[in-house]
């Protein structure tokens, strides 16, 4: 081979390199908070980081390849979920998945830049997580499991399925409850 055949060949490849290498750049790795007022060791707390990451994985997010998950787990202590909560935002996460009441009062002290995406929430509203149901505004949104609206209908539903029912009992913690 010849010198400037060489030259050219080396030039050709060096032109080429940038490219190469800009294609060869690993996907940036996308990390996702998910703050439980659960414990640890709670079956429903597995199964529902669980079915979170699954359900991630079919739209094409795979733990470990371009998301990670950084979970915290309260055990229902209030100190502990203001801590991690603390931590979580300290992560600087693309966003953070907050199931329970509690555990969606803590963040939105604590950031308005990090989306917010809270689930099992009693009402949003009534504990001040979002100004009203049409738009949340700011950086939280997300779902809720309880509406008090409906508590007078389940009490009708139950007198007809158990019309023997004499009386009722609601049992609530109320450091983490706020009707």
């Amino acid at each position: 081979m010849k010198r400037r055949e060489f030259i050219t060949l080396l030039s050709g490849a060096a032109a080429t390199w940038p490219l190469a290498a800009g294609a060869q750049q690993p996907e940036r790795i996308r990390r996702v908070g998910l703050l439980q007022t659960r414990a640890p060791d709670d079956p429903q707390a597995t199964k529902n980081a669980l079915k979170l990451k699954e359900e991630l994985q079919k739209l094409g997010w795979i733990e470990g390849k371009n998301i990670r998950f950084d979970i915290r787990q309260a055990a229902g202590d209030i100190d502990r979920i203001d801590k991690f909560a603390n931590e979580l935002v300290a992560l600087k996460p693309d966003a953070i998945v907050v199931g329970g009441s509690t555990a969606a009062m803590a963040l939105p002290r604590k950031t308005t830049t990090v989306p917010i995406v809270f689930l099992a929430v009693e009402d949003p509203v009534a504990i001040g997580v979002a100004p009203n149901f049409a738009r949340p505004g700011g950086n939280i949104t997300g779902f809720m499991t309880f509406n008090p609206e409906l508590a007078g209908k389940w009490l009708e539903i139950l007198k007809e399925v158990a019309p023997r029912i004499l009386r009722v009992a609601v049992v609530f913690n109320p450091k983490t409850t706020h009707y």
